[in-house]
């Protein structure tokens, strides 16, 4: 099954709301990069505990030389992330996408109600309920 361009036209709408803006992932970068800000905001949380660990140990440890090391990897992580950004933001881009559409093909196939559970808003299932009482699928 394939889904009709009204229902990819929602899906992108959908997935441009919920996108992340490179603009604020490169301020929280550039401002905040040692701490794992932009990670945090690109739903990386687990990398990103790891960097503010990082740099919480490594200012801790720095007078006995272990922090400097912890130091020098993470600027070198944050410094490799300023090229990943756009990266992560499409694969989230992706990730959104393709949940969507399987929301869409999973709810058409079975009762209307299993959209409810989605994160689609109360307009957008009214407006797919609809269309998949007109529209047979085959």
């Amino acid at each position: 099954m394939s889904l009709s361009t009204q229902e990819q036209i929602l899906i992108e709408q959908r997935v441009t709301n919920e996108a992340k803006s490179a603009g604020v992932a490169y301020l929280l970068w550039f401002f905040l990069g040692t701490l794992g800000a932009h990670r945090f905001y690109l739903a990386r949380t687990g990398s990103a505990i790891a960097q503010l660990v990082m740099f919480i140990f490594g200012w801790m440890t720095i007078f006995i030389g272990v922090g400097a090391f912890l130091l020098i990897v993470l600027a070198i992580w944050v410094l490799a992330d300023g090229f990943l950004i756009p990266g992560i933001i499409q694969r989230h881009k992706s990730n959104v996408r393709k949940q969507l559409g399987m929301d869409i093909l999973i709810a058409s196939g079975a009762q209307v109600s299993m959209l409810d559970t989605s994160k689609w808003s109360k307009r957008d299932r009214e407006r797919l309920a609809a269309q998949a009482a007109r529209e047979p699928r085959g």
